[in-house]
């Protein structure tokens, strides 16, 4: 047992050095650290005290009610993105798919791939990430969660990995979409981050501009893109989305009513 003297002083260390989540940080790291010694968990707190990330400290975190192991290898799940696993979900009620075919792209931890696997058990999902310390974090987090989910270490912008793919009903994806400004000015916490994961070229395009068109073949007609993007970039993906023959173009707010989300469906080629 720790004393409540420690606790405050930890939480003090931390607000003193700006953490806004100074008590919820030091109550996570006194819960999950409980059997480690004073000195650990202090060692702990100044590591957050420092910027450094309360979930990478943790080695864990939940995304739509599940757990996923994570480290800098891998970006943190945010709630954010609960609304583009929502999407898909919607996607497959709307029109009766009880077992779909479905790509994760640029999967990191996984944690997308494992939760549509989890929610619609009947479900055939593929996890595609170029990473390799990530595909490892990937196997882990299907193994955590019991989720029977494929994973291919490939690049998605290369046209022999969409070619491996066929009569997908829904590609679903959460690229890199920062820009080359956004990169120059992040957060501390977000610093620690990879940056393959973060990246998305000068302005934060350049994954939607080379996906859409390289894995539109992958979909079956009347098939489904879901993706998510970063605040302000709606109108242009949208574009690009009519530009490749795409209908049906929705978009949805996130958690801080910033429009992040997108659905699109494959239109017949004529």
């Amino acid at each position: 047992m720790v004393s409540r003297e420690f606790f405050n002083e930890c939480v003090s260390l931390m607000r003193e050095n700006g953490i806004d989540s100074a008590v919820f940080d030091t109550r996570c790291i006194f819960e999950d650290f409980s059997d480690s010694s004073r000195d650990d968990i202090l060692k702990m707190v100044k590591k957050r005290a420092d910027g450094y990330p309360l979930q990478y400290i943790l080695g864990q975190w939940e995304l739509y009610g599940y757990t996923f192991i994570i480290n800098e290898n891998v970006l943190i799940p945010r709630p954010d993105t609960e609304v583009l696993i929502e999407n898909v979900i919607e996607i497959c009620r709307k029109n009766g798919f009880k077992s779909p075919k479905i790509a994760d792209l640029c999967s990191g931890s996984g944690c997308i791939a494992v939760v549509l696997k989890k929610e619609i058990p009947s479900s055939e999902v593929c996890a595609v990430e170029i990473s390799e310390k990530a595909v490892e974090i990937i196997k882990r987090n299907s193994q955590l969660n019991n989720a029977d989910i494929k994973i291919s270490t490939a690049d998605v912008l290369s046209k022999n990995t969409a070619e491996r793919f066929e009569n997908l009903d829904i590609i679903v994806s959460n690229p890199p979409y920062l820009t080359r400004e956004d990169m120059e000015t992040l957060q501390k916490e977000v610093t620690f981050e990879p940056k393959l994961a973060l990246f998305g070229g000068e302005d934060g395009l350049d994954f939607y501009m080379k996906m859409i068109p390289l894995w539109r073949d992958s979909l079956k007609n009347g098939g489904y893109i879901a993706f998510e993007f970063g605040q302000g970039q709606h109108d242009r993906i949208g574009k690009i989305l009519s530009r490749n023959n795409f209908g049906n173009i929705k978009f949805s707010r996130d958690t801080q009513n910033i429009i992040r989300t997108v659905t699109a469906q494959k239109q017949e080629d004529l």
